[in-house]
């Protein structure tokens, strides 16, 4: 007695064949050869050590057994189906899978969600954050929000936004001993460093700041970390325009000095080709480009490099 499945493909040829008593016709409504249909229902055969067909004359039948499976077989198959339509519509109406970086999630996109929500409260939003790329066919992730230049092969992307990079502090180290009011007063405050490549040496060469040893001060990985550390007025750090904004608008952070830097990269929204014509993901899509506008738009076009910027002294 046969104890393992036999392989679904065997199954199918053997359904199709099943309702048609044709070879030739279920070959055709699973555009396989008809040899292919006739070895995948012998090989059915041979693993239940039964014949499910009579092919003593010039058309097939069921033989009794192959009627008694055939029913069981198209519920079972049925079954399947209806899991699988099930799956894809809860996929397609109400769940969104979105990814991106920590840090952009955690400054950018997490203060802004209340705002997706309102506007599309039929949609939830599942969110993975990792800094890896993620592979779209292999994880339930229909769109992504990445930092990098782009030519992301096989999948569509536009660029949703790029910035610039420049020092922010509390508002606190403004005033105090050593006030921050020319870019030669770092000499006297604590560097905070992110993984970044424009880093403290570059902008203080474009600074032309001399006797600040860009070297020293805490590091951390996730700019997240960096931007806390600054708020509780543990330093000075460099900022990038997406990430600060909110910050700056709100007054947890200022920017000392006039001197930025272009970033050497841009935020991308990724998807797989074809993604944008599902009704769920082109609304998230826009949202984003809505959401970027307005960044743009409230800091009258500068990328946040005009936002919490210190009056002239």
């Amino acid at each position: 007695m046969a104890r393992d499945l036999p392989p679904l493909s065997t199954l199918r040829a053997f359904d199709a064949a099943a309702q048609t008593l044709s070879f030739s016709r279920a070959a055709q409504d699973l555009f396989l050869t008809h040899g292919a249909v006739s070895r995948a229902v012998r090989t059915l055969e041979d693993h239940l050590g039964v014949s499910l067909f009579d092919r003593s004359g010039r058309s097939v039948t069921l033989t009794p057994a192959g009627q008694i499976y055939a029913q069981e077989v198209r519920h079972a198959l049925g079954h399947l189906r209806a899991a699988a339509a099930r799956i894809e519509a809860e996929r397609e109406q109400g769940v969104l899978g979105v990814t991106t970086m920590d840090s952009f999630a955690v400054k950018w996109l997490l203060p802004r969600a209340a705002r997706f929500r309102a506007a599309h409260p039929e949609i939830d939003l599942r969110l993975q954050v990792t800094d890896e790329l993620i592979d779209f066919g292999r994880h339930e992730v229909d769109i992504a929000v990445r930092y990098g230049s782009g030519g992301y092969k096989g999948l569509e992307f536009e660029k949703l936004m790029d910035e610039d990079v420049f020092p922010v502090c509390s508002p606190a180290l403004l005033s105090g001993p050593h006030p921050l009011r020319t870019p030669a007063d770092l000499v006297h405050h604590t560097l905070i460093h992110d993984d970044m490549r424009i880093d403290w040496a570059a902008w203080l060469a474009a600074a032309g700041v001399e006797g600040v040893d860009a070297r020293r001060g805490p590091a951390y990985n996730l700019s997240s970390y960096v931007l806390q550390a600054a708020i509780d007025g543990q330093g000075v750090a460099l900022g990038r325009g997406a990430l600060v904004s909110d910050d700056l608008r709100a007054g947890r952070l200022v920017k000392p000095f006039a001197v930025t830097l272009p970033a050497m990269f841009s935020y991308y929204v990724v998807c797989p080709k074809g993604a944008l014509d599902r009704p769920k993901v082109k609304a998230f899509r826009d949202w984003l480009f809505e959401e970027a506008a307005r960044d743009r738009d409230d800091a009258g076009g500068q990328d946040g490099a005009g936002l919490g910027r210190p009056p002239a002294v």
